[in-house]
C-alpha cells in the first residue's frame, strides 16, 4: 500500500480500502495459515456485516488450511470448472471473455491500471475487481481516486454483478468457510451501492 497516499486517507476510507484489498487477498487462493490468524483476530460489531465478519473469525480459528484449500478448489476450480464461475464476464453474459472483460481492460488502460505479470486469469475475475476498487480507494495507484470516478468504476463493472455473485457464495453447496464471506462481500456491495447513490454528483 502506498503509505504515503494513507496518511490523509479519512477513516472510512481506509476500512472500506482494507475491506476491498482483504476480500481481494482471500478470493484470490487459498489463505496460509498467517493470513487465517489474521483473520481469526478479526472483530465485528452489530449488524449483517458484524455478525459474518465474527463468523468467519471463528472459523478461521478452527479450520485448517489444506481443508479450506480443497473447499476453494472446489469453489472456482474442480475438474474443468469450479461450482462458480467469478467472473463479471460471465454473471453477465453467460460466456468468458465478452464485452464487459473489453470494457473493463479499456478502462483500466485509461486509468493506468495494469495486469500482474504474476496473474493469468481474466482481469474481471472477482478478486481483481475487488482489488483494483480498493487500490482506488486508498491510492495505491498514485493518489486516490475521487468519489465521483469510484462510483462510475463501481456501477459499471462491479454492482451490476458482484452481489450476485457474493449471494451465489453465500448459498454454494461446497462453501463453508466461503458462506461467511460470501455474506460480507453481499452485505459490503449493498452498503457501498447505497452510499454511491447518496453521493453527489
Amino acid at each position: 500500500m502506498n503509505a504515503a497516499a494513507d496518511v490523509t486517507l479519512p477513516e472510512e476510507d481506509r476500512l472500506r480500502a482494507d475491506l476491498y484489498n482483504y476480500l481481494g487477498l482471500i478470493l484470490s487462493a487459498p489463505p496460509d495459515q498467517t493470513l487465517l490468524d489474521q483473520t481469526a483476530s478479526l472483530a465485528g460489531d452489530e449488524g449483517d456485516l458484524g455478525a459474518a465478519i465474527n463468523t468467519l473469525a471463528k472459523l478461521a480459528r478452527i479450520t485448517k488450511p489444506a481443508a479450506i484449500e480443497r473447499e476453494f478448489n472446489a469453489l472456482f476450480i474442480g475438474l474443468g470448472r469450479g461450482e462458480l464461475l467469478p467472473y463479471a464476464s460471465f454473471y453477465l453474459t453467460g460466456f468468458l471473455n465478452e464485452k464487459p472483460l473489453a470494457a473493463l481492460r479499456q478502462d483500466m488502460a485509461r486509468k493506468g491500471i495494469g495486469r500482474s505479470d504474476t496473474v493469468f486469469e481474466p482481469e474481471d475475475n472477482i478478486a481483481s475487481m475487488m482489488e483494483m476498487m480498493g487500490a482506488m480507494v486508498a491510492g495505491r495507484f498514485g493518489k486516490p481516486v475521487p468519489l465521483n470516478e469510484q462510483k462510475e468504476f463501481f456501477n459499471k463493472h462491479i454492482g451490476p454483478w458482484a452481489p450476485h455473485f457474493f449471494s451465489d457464495l453465500e448459498g454454494a453447496k461446497t462453501s463453508l468457510f466461503y458462506t461467511p464471506i460470501g455474506t460480507i462481500g453481499r452485505v459490503f456491495m449493498e452498503i457501498e451501492a447505497e452510499a454511491f447513490r447518496m453521493s453527489a454528483e
